[in-house]
């Protein structure tokens, strides 16, 4: 039987038995219990099969009816999507669409309380290279009807969506005819047959379109080279004028965001960088291109989203530190959020869809040290009821908590990074896995619940996770500074975090691997062949190994001024051989243990690229272990796909990076018993609530 922790809401909210999707049956203990994760620290925890952290719920997504009585659930079942329409009052199903296993359901949106708008994408060749191509769907759920909204045979993408009136009657869709051809805004009564009229026509540069709260679309924007384009009129019989300000200085438009247009005003918000150089929320006129006033700046980091009431005032403004933080601009909001934390115990707590009135909410619940759970909120019936676990078979007990570090670079520069420790283990001469992130500028990892950090602890190895120069979220010169350091000082950033680590002693200098996908899959090949004294292996998924070969990819998709400025980005110093800091022109030296994994069907750094390194190393002293994922793309597929790759990686660093995940006799140590694969919620994982 599974074991429920009680929910204890200020002694007057009780936990409703959840609606039943095949997770079993569930029961509530009497007893809060104390901190779990605290108790187990100092016990080894049994190894969780990897199939554990690849494991999803099947429930994907979750949107509420405007009046809060029948919640759309996205999920997927045998690998194809479907949408299950649910009775928030009885949790009883009340309509199941299916689609083909070709087609994305991209997103659901309720258009009234009776129909719902959804995105559907299917792989479509253009211009000689695959893509994905989307159209909208209607179901009408009173009368059963299903339908696609029209668009001509030849349009790309046909599904952005602009305003939706709030009783369902029609909606305003951006339309993109080709590749390289700017969309347009078309207005679509919701019905079948019904008209399609074309309202504002394709203008270039304009990417993206936005509507006042009445559906007026009243301004459109795009980026052209470093330049920052914004048309603005002031209503629909208006001609769309080029906001000067905007266009005029490239500084001033360096990050400029839409939140909101006001009907009958040519007043709104925006999040806009300021002159010190952080990102605030400021009121905003946009027929003079002029800023009013700030609404809201954080004093260190940048606000990154703004949330509105339904009349259109600030909710709250969102920003990340370490972690993902709110500011409550609404006091009454921010005590709900506040009694949501203290009843499930969780370090977030997010809502995820609402009702109009905010009487009936979704909402996620769950920390760096726990995938979460999802929850059915009754404001009136004072009910909270478990929906889903993120991981059903996955003992969040079990797993650990990721704490911030800074360590200083050789050049001064401060790094921020987080390192898990492994249960149970003294921390001290650990083997120690360098995890850097993809992208790699203008990203960066933050505390939060990651799968491949708590596998890899699990097994027993301590995690450090640095963001080096050039990620985002710490302010523009720390992010100039990964300015050309692609494979130098973005690389010296890593092994600089390895030196601190052993010289806190929680490393052993013998026993520390680079693992990493994307941009991480490149410092690691490259850590590897740059320092192969400093490193004992490293693990690639789908990292890229021919710099200067996928910056001739990458110009397919820019312009050629923009391809200019990636390319002088990549390589900082003018005319930088990039040769030089290429692991694939390196690859015939290899002398370390390499685990190479790529999709076959990768489109943003394409299997060539894990082609041409495994030619290059094959004449290598040690050549590399493989893995090739056929059909899989730059991230994975499916769970199944996901799973190979923990599999290979577990192996892989068991056999050249051993932690204590062996036994004496060689084989792994005490697999936790899976759950029932045919009853994912049976056996002793735990679901989510506050105590034991």
């Amino acid at each position: 039987m599974i074991r429920l922790r009680t929910v204890s809401f200020l002694c007057w909210l009780t936990l409703a038995l959840a609606f039943s999707a095949g997770s079993g049956s569930r029961s509530v203990a009497q007893e809060p219990a104390p901190d779990t994760n605290a108790e187990r620290a100092d016990e080894i925890p049994p190894l969780i099969p990897t199939k554990a952290f690849a494991g999803r719920s099947a429930f994907r997504a979750f949107e509420l009816s405007p009046d809060g009585a029948r919640l759309a659930i996205t999920r997927e079942v045998d690998g194809r999507p479907e949408i299950l329409v649910v009775d928030t009052a009885t949790r009883k199903p009340q309509k199941r669409l299916t689609f083909g296993e070709r087609a994305q359901l991209d997103w659901v949106r309720w258009a009234g309380n009776e129909k719902l708008l959804m995105s559907l994408s299917i792989p479509a060749f253009f211009m000689w290279q695959f893509v994905r191509s989307n159209r909208l769907h209607v179901s009408d759920l009173t009368n059963d009807d299903f339908f696609p909204l029209e668009v001509d045979e030849d349009v790309i993408w046909g599904g952005d969506l602009v305003h939706l009136a709030p009783d369902g009657s029609h909606a305003l869709i951006s339309v993109q005819s080709s590749l390289r051809k700017t969309p347009g805004v078309y207005r679509y009564e919701l019905r079948p047959g019904g008209a399609a009229e074309r309202i504002v026509k394709p203008k270039g540069g304009v990417w993206s379109w936005y509507a006042d709260d009445e559906g007026v679309v009243r301004l459109g924007m795009g980026w052209r080279g470093r330049r920052l384009r914004v048309y603005y009129r002031p209503d629909e019989n208006a001609k769309f004028e080029l906001v000067g300000k905007l266009k005029a200085n490239d500084d001033e438009s360096r990050y400029w965001s839409v939140v909101q247009i006001v009907s009958g005003s040519s007043e709104g918000y925006v999040l806009e960088e300021g002159e010190n150089g952080r990102t605030g929320i400021r009121r905003f006129d946009y027929e003079t291109g002029t800023p009013l006033e700030t609404f809201y700046e954080h004093p260190e980091w940048d606000v990154e989203e703004m949330w509105l009431k339904p009349d259109g005032t600030p909710l709250a403004a969102l920003y990340t530190d370490d972690r993902r933080r709110i500011i409550w601009f609404d006091k009454g909001t921010e005590a709900l959020y506040t009694e949501f934390k203290r009843a499930l115990k969780m370090e977030e707590v997010r809502v995820i869809s609402r009702s109009r009135d905010e009487t009936t909410m979704l909402i996620w619940g769950g920390s760096e040290a726990d995938p979460g759970a999802f929850y059915l909120f009754d404001r009136e019936a004072k009910q909270l009821a478990v929906l889903a676990n993120a991981r059903p078979d996955l003992d969040f007990r079990q797993l650990v908590k990721p704490t911030p570090v800074r360590y200083t670079a050789r050049d001064g520069l401060e790094i921020r990074a987080y390192l898990t420790l492994p249960n149970g283990r003294e921390p001290r001469g650990l083997p120690l896995v360098i995890l850097p992130h993809g992208g790699p500028y203008g990203v960066r990892d933050v505390l939060e619940y990651n799968d491949e950090v708590q596998l890899l602890a699990n097994r027993g190895y301590a995690v450090l996770q640095p963001n080096f120069r050039g990620s985002g979220g710490y302010g523009d010169a720390f992010f100039e500074a990964g300015t050309g350091q692609i494979g130098r000082g973005m690389q010296d950033d890593l092994d600089d975090a390895m030196d601190w680590a052993v010289a806190e002693g929680i490393a052993d200098p013998r026993k520390v691997c680079v693992v990493g996908g994307s941009y991480g899959g490149y410092a690691a090949l490259w850590a590897v062949l740059r320092n192969p004294d400093r490193y004992a292996c490293a693990a690639s998924w789908a990292g890229p190994t021919d710099l200067d070969l996928m910056l001739r990819y990458d110009r397919k998709f820019f312009s050629r001024k923009d391809a200019k400025a990636w390319r002088a980005r990549v390589e900082g110093e003018e005319d930088f051989d990039l040769h030089t800091v290429s692991p694939a022109i390196h690859a015939a030296r290899l002398n370390r243990p390499v685990l190479l994994a790529h999709g076959t069907g990768d489109q943003t750094v394409p299997f060539k690229q894990y082609e041409v390194f495994l030619q290059a190393a094959k004449t290598a002293p040690v050549p590399p272990t493989t893995l090739a994922l056929e059909g899989d793309g730059h991230s994975f597929s499916s769970s199944e796909s996901e799973q190979q790759w923990y599999d290979a990686l577990d192996a892989f660093l068991a056999k050249h990076n051993p932690a204590d995940q062996m036994d004496a006799n060689g084989a792994l140590r005490g697999i936790k018993p899976q759950a029932d694969n045919d009853n994912p919620g049976a056996g002793e994982v735990p679901d989510h609530a506050s105590g034991e």
